[in-house]
């Protein structure tokens, strides 16, 4: 399990964490409004909301893993 979807893209087997995109764009939200003036201390803190599950299927076939249809269904990607 890997904490970048970069490292799985790379040759990991399998990463889960939030969905990197929608991370950006709520940081993109927060600099907006504290450039609009803003407090960052007024900003409330949150948590992601949206997460992504990604699997390599080449990296699991050259370690010899199988992988469970029903953890493959629940992938939001699979690298083949």
């Amino acid at each position: 399990m890997y904490q970048s979807r970069e490292a799985v893209e790379a040759g990991g087997l399998m990463y889960y964490g939030a969905d990197q995109a929608e991370s950006y764009r709520r940081v993109a939200y927060f600099v907006d409004r504290i450039l609009k003036g803003a407090k960052p201390a007024d900003l409330p803190v949150e948590q992601p909301m949206r997460f992504e599950f990604i699997v390599n299927l080449r990296t699991a076939k050259q370690v010899g893993v199988t992988i469970d249809p029903n953890v493959l269904a629940r992938a939001n990607r699979l690298i083949k």
